[in-house]
């Protein structure tokens, strides 16, 4: 008898113990993310597989240029519970100290010429001439604002790395100066124009045209932002674009890709939002989607605010 009342109890402890975690697991409410446009893709998919686990949790996803992003936090003062960067550089600027403790890296990407197959001159376009390409008056291209989405002032930093890799000057002014009809606010919102025909290529990542089925032009490591290993090169190139605060402007040197990752002050579910980003940086979770997604993982990275990252999440990045 007492050997069953024993194991009775130990049945019930191990119950209660069990339905205090999951009670002490759920979640639920609004879970607003403000992220990069080109961050569309991947996060619908992993805001999917983040939902069956978390049925409850209401993600409320809102794209747009990352500075514009961060601009909804800071002057808007637009409560969100996490702000995904497509330049983890945009958090440390415009968001950290005042509106944010932390950044963490998640993801990389490169920059790259996309066209539709009805593009004039795409079957002529390659890797050696899509300047010469791009340059031509029949021609018509399209890029995003410098000032509202990194693509944009990567597009121009691209152009500025472009005649010091080939070699011709005046080349990136002629480009900055051509079809300025055709800068929209976030790279993404190019995708129409293209496929109405109005412009033949456009200044894109290479996720967004993976993800989007598009042909696209690959570019040189001199010239296409991606590889790390050449990131002293890179920062020759400089572009002005404005600062945290109106008037005031800041100059943005070339640099890798690199996607940032934070949640903000204002947070209202703090809770889902740590368990957004951590299912998120996990690498057989959310960063498995993003590798699928053509946007490779550079976790764990060093971050500059490692001591503030909260412990949960501290894996995820290094100090140095």
């Amino acid at each position: 008898m007492t050997k069953k009342i024993i194991t009775a109890m130990a049945l019930f402890s191990l119950l209660f113990a069990s339905t205090g975690l999951a009670a002490s697991k759920h979640l639920s409410g609004d879970l607003v993310i403000f992220h990069a446009g080109s961050l569309s893709v991947p996060f619908k998919e992993i805001s999917k597989a983040f939902n069956k686990i978390h049925p409850d949790v209401n993600i409320l996803r809102e794209s747009a240029g990352s500075r514009t992003c961060a601009r909804k936090i800071s002057d808007l003062q637009r409560p969100a519970d996490i702000m995904a960067s497509a330049d983890y550089s945009v958090i440390d600027k415009l968001l950290i100290p005042e509106h944010a403790s932390w950044n963490i890296k998640f993801a990389s990407n490169e920059m790259a010429i996309v066209y539709h197959h009805d593009s004039r001159e795409s079957d002529k376009i390659n890797t050696k001439n899509w300047y010469k390409t791009l340059m031509k008056p029949n021609v018509a291209f399209g890029r995003s604002d410098p000032n509202a989405d990194p693509c944009g002032y990567r597009a121009v930093l691209t152009m500025k790395l472009a005649e010091k890799h080939y070699g011709i000057p005046g080349l990136a002014a002629k480009m900055i100066a051509k079809d300025h009809a055709y800068i929209r606010p976030k790279e993404v919102d190019l995708l129409a124009l293209l496929e109405s025909g109005t412009i033949d290529y456009i200044f894109l990542y290479r996720s967004v045209a993976q993800q989007h089925g598009l042909d696209y032009v690959l570019i040189p490591d001199q010239v296409n932002l991606k590889n790390s290993n050449l990131k002293n090169y890179y920062k020759t190139a400089t572009i002005k674009i404005s600062g945290k605060k109106p008037g005031t402007f800041i100059t943005k040197k070339g640099a890798p890709m690199v996607y940032g990752v934070t949640i903000p002050h204002s947070t209202p579910n703090p809770k889902a939002a740590l368990a957004f980003v951590k299912f998120l940086l996990t690498a057989d979770q959310g960063m498995a989607i993003m590798k699928e997604k053509g946007q490779p993982s550079v976790v764990p990275a060093i971050s500059d605010s490692y001591s503030a990252i909260p412990s949960q999440l501290k894996r995820f990045a290094s100090a140095n």
